[in-house]
């Protein structure tokens, strides 16, 4: 191993190169530091490289395939009805490839510093750089860590199996699976649930007593009724009793909530699983940085941990394991080592499944209004009544608007239906504005479009939807 004798010195150093990490550096630049960003892997992440990305290229193919009845009442004919894993697979790396070299060319024009190698904490204020038998040291006013987190098995199950797979694997494989079990009730396993589906396998989700998303109870009523309309089946269970593979699939064995055995065998098992920071191996331990029982980094409204001078960001603090956030975050991070005073406030993080259709949800929920015992209007628009969808076919799903009966202010909007993840930043920037009623019926709306539902929505809170029969 060679060591660099000098130190380099740089005004920030951040570890990890994902999205908050290649955000939080352009940031950086962009305000004038000098920068240095620091990646062991993949410039991207796990998001580019092995999760959101791979997943949104099959949730698209899934979705087009799943359209394939549509094209023939277009009178698009002679269309032969064949699928390719080989060739999606080749896509997704050509669209991973395409991300991942646009990322780079922008932190080379914005003149941030990109390193590949392992970093360590070898002092609060110093970073080594390991890269084969390089290894350089830096110094540095200030750090972010951005290492991400990383998926694993629950007890009882193989870590290492080439049938029982985690989130970063399942869109790697080879075939499309005959049979799928999905151990899981998070929004990534019904991501997978409706994709393997729609590419034809036969799945089976086994779930901890009831659906754990925490959605808006209409939209978990419509997502297990579009489960059940796919042949999508949904077991509750109480306890795993065992679990055995054999070389053409996995078998598991389950208490159901009725107390009875079940045995089910399948080509493969995915499991959503448990997801731990990835801080172990950069050395932060030594120097006593908050973190808490499950070993995420505490950190403040400026991403600051309890080390003046270190911050992190994204899957490695408290909260959520989402891109977005990590974004956020990033930027927060480096306007306030800038001087600035930025603000993050996660209340009304958008909740976003591509599932087909998808779903997004923002704000306060039936179940909300019920608890904290709310005076409250709620309308629900069908999907089915708006012109857009039926032009396009997609007619499942509704957009579900929740305001205070006194103030006229929107506490949340729900959807599940074509256009949810475009329609969503939409939703909350309503939300976070304290829009009123008013302020959604009062712009024009494109017809004919999704955003119309919206509209229709809306006005249903005081029984003025045009689109749709009035309630008797």
């Amino acid at each position: 191993m060679v060591v660099g004798e000098i130190s380099q010195e740089r005004d920030l150093i951040i570890i990890g190169g994902g999205p908050g990490g290649y955000s939080a550096a352009i940031r950086a630049a962009q305000l004038g530091l000098s920068v240095t960003l620091i990646e062991q892997g993949d410039i991207g992440g796990v998001c580019l490289n092995v999760g959101c990305i791979p997943s949104k290229v099959f949730t698209h193919a899934a979705a087009k395939l799943a359209a394939e009845p549509h094209l023939q009442e277009l009178g698009i004919s002679g269309i032969k009805k064949e699928f390719n894993i080989k060739q999606l697979l080749a896509y997704k790396a050509k669209v991973i490839k395409r991300l991942r070299s646009g990322i780079e060319n922008l932190c080379k024009e914005n003149k941030v510093e990109m390193i590949n190698g392992k970093a360590t904490f070898l002092a609060i204020n110093r970073i080594g750089v390991e890269n084969g038998h390089q290894f350089d040291i830096f110094t540095c006013k200030n750090t972010i860590i951005a290492t991400g987190s990383s998926p694993v098995m629950p007890l009882g199950l193989k870590t290492t199996s080439s049938r029982i797979l985690l989130a970063h694997e399942i869109f790697n494989l080879r075939e499309i699976p005959n049979d799928l079990l999905i151990m899981g009730d998070d929004y990534i396993s019904m991501e997978v649930a409706s994709v393997y589906s729609a590419l034809g396998s036969h799945v089976t989700i086994i779930l901890d007593n009831q659906l754990g998303l925490q959605f808006d109870e209409s939209i978990n009523k419509e997502l297990l009724r579009l489960f059940k309309k796919r042949k999508i089946r949904l077991i509750h269970k109480e306890k795993l009793l065992s679990t055995n593979e054999t070389e053409d699939g996995v078998t598991l064995t389950i208490q159901t909530d009725k107390s009875k055995e079940e045995t089910i065998h399948a080509s493969y098992l995915f499991v959503s699983g448990t997801r731990v920071p990835n801080v172990k191996a950069i050395g932060i331990e030594r120097f006593g940085i908050e973190q808490n029982d499950q070993g995420f980094i505490k950190v403040d409204e400026n991403m600051k941990s309890s080390i003046d001078s270190i911050y992190a960001i994204g899957d490695v603090t408290e909260g959520p394991t989402l891109a977005v956030k990590a974004i956020k975050q990033g930027k927060a991070a480096v306007e306030s080592i800038s001087g600035g005073k930025p603000e993050v406030d996660l209340t009304f993080l958008p909740v976003i499944v591509h599932t087909i259709p998808p779903i997004a949800s923002v704000g306060l929920t039936a179940q909300d209004v019920m608890k904290y015992k709310l005076d409250a209007r709620i309308s629900q628009f069908p999907m089915r009544s708006n012109g857009y969808a039926a032009i396009t076919a997609h007619v499942d799903g509704f957009i579900k608007v929740i305001s205070d009966s006194n103030t006229s202010i929107i506490l949340g909007i729900h959807m599940i239906g074509e256009g949810a993840v475009e329609l969503s930043s939409s939703f909350v920037q309503l939300v976070e504005m304290a829009a009123k009623e008013e302020d959604l019926k009062f712009p024009s709306y494109a017809h004919p479009g999704y955003g119309e539902a919206l509209l229709d929505s809306v006005e249903g809170l005081v029984g003025q939807a045009i689109h749709i029969i009035p309630s008797k």
